[in-house]
């Protein structure tokens, strides 16, 4: 450990090396989930020894929606409060004219990160934010039950169904009355977007909006996804599913009340944490194929990064700290204690990693088969498009309509939102 420290300490002088010659105040703002505010602060504690500077993080709910809702007031305000945003990855082509450009500030450093993930961030030319961490969700399952009942990890989401209602109930039968056979996020919000985009286009569904701007949502096979979550609402899932965001679900889940979910890497760690109830009893898998032509398991690419508000008194200052997280050092830290996949490829060869959080190289899998939601092609209009998906699916699976003529009232809204061009 006294080595680790060493080495921690050198790969992070040359970051701070050129770090304000006066202590300055900054301030970054982060709405994670789990351990991840706890952790944030621990990487902070670090650089504030090391610089000189302080910096208070604004914390804020762990919705990304309201995050999201909240930046663009304070950066069309000119809030020079906050120096540091942390980002989702669906948000830099509509948050970039806000943002400093850190192409020629991090070129030292840019090579190390998947490309894939620094493009995503690369907004005309300018790369606004820099990763760190990525993310790519998969199905947890309980292993124990599978074992129990002679089951199988689902391939199909068919066959998730039926697992999961034969587990249940046979639970259920022997006194474990409170457990259900599946949680997600079925709030109306951008993590709906998230799970529904997961069963469109694990059914062959189409991506939403396709990459050459075409409307492709209203059609049979992403009707039939659609209806086949519908299904689950109270059978399988609990009516108070609606309502669930990912900490709801993961409540419910690390709990003991749950055969499978489907959440983000950071509910790993926290699963097999000391004095769960759960710890040891589970694993992951990718998440389930549709049925049909062109299904496909399917999982929605994650991630977070951070960006420097044009706002900033201390501009220069805030990209160190920003370059600090970021770095393979705190990444690697990071990735220790919450299980947060790094955007730093190296760190998946990582020997104490393997040892410490075995997960991290074999979610390699899950991340093959990730893909972005559409907010490249949509542009500005992301935020609106994803919310109008989102509303027509929380209606589905609420009752309210069939799939079919929701999906058919939201390819006329999004035709009207995309009028000549996206």
């Amino acid at each position: 450990m006294k080595v680790f420290h060493a080495l921690l300490a050198l790969s992070v002088a040359a970051v701070l090396a050129v770090g304000s010659a006066r202590a300055v105040e900054l301030s970054i703002v982060s709405g994670d989930t789990g351990n991840g505010i706890k952790v944030l602060r621990e990487i902070l504690d670090r650089y504030e020894k090391e610089s000189g500077n302080q910096v208070t993080i604004v914390a804020m709910p762990s919705s990304g929606t309201d995050q999201f809702g909240q930046y663009r007031l304070w950066l069309a305000a000119g809030n020079s409060d906050v120096d540091v945003y942390q980002t989702d990855v669906i948000w830099a082509p509509q948050l970039a004219s806000q943002f400093v450009d850190l192409t020629e500030a991090t070129r030292d450093v840019v090579a190390k990160h998947f490309p894939s993930i620094i493009q995503s961030q690369t907004v005309d030319g300018r790369l606004v934010a820099l990763p760190i961490f990525t993310d790519a969700p998969a199905l947890y399952y309980r292993k124990d039950l599978l074992d129990k009942y002679g089951a199988k990890v689902p391939a199909t989401w068919k066959e998730l169904g039926d697992t999961a209602r034969l587990v249940m109930d046979k639970e259920r039968a022997s006194g474990n009355r409170d457990i259900w056979g599946f949680v997600f996020q079925g709030n109306a919000y951008e993590g709906l977007t998230c799970d529904a985009f997961e069963w469109v286009v694990s059914n062959g569904g189409g991506h939403i909006v396709e990459p050459d701007g075409a409307i492709s949502i209203n059609n049979a096979r992403a009707a039939a996804a659609l209806d086949m979550a519908k299904a689950w609402i109270g059978t399988i899932a609990p009516p108070g599913v609606l309502a669930y965001q990912e900490e709801e679900s993961r409540g419910v889940w690390q709990t003991g009340n749950a055969v499978f979910m489907r959440n983000w890497p950071y509910a790993y760690a926290l699963g097999n944490s000391q004095g769960s109830p759960i710890k040891g009893k589970f694993d992951v898998a990718p998440l389930p194929a549709g049925t049909g032509e062109g299904a496909r398991p399917a999982a929605t690419l994650g991630g977070w990064n951070l960006a420097v508000s044009k706002y900033s008194r201390h501009p220069d200052a805030a990209i160190e700290l920003v370059k600090f997280i970021a770095s393979p050092a705190m990444q690697k830290y990071r990735t220790l204690k919450t299980a947060n996949l790094p955007t730093i490829q190296a760190l998946y060869d990582d020997a104490d990693i393997a040892r410490q959080q075995p997960i991290i190289p074999h979610w390699k899998g899950v991340f093959l088969n990730a893909g972005p939601r559409p907010s490249a092609v949509t542009r500005n209009k992301y935020n609106e498009a994803s919310s109008q998906f989102w509303n027509a699916v929380h209606k589905t699976l609420s009752g309210e309509g069939s799939a079919a003529d929701n999906l058919a009232d939201l390819e006329a809204t999004l035709t009207r939102l995309k009028g000549k061009a996206w």
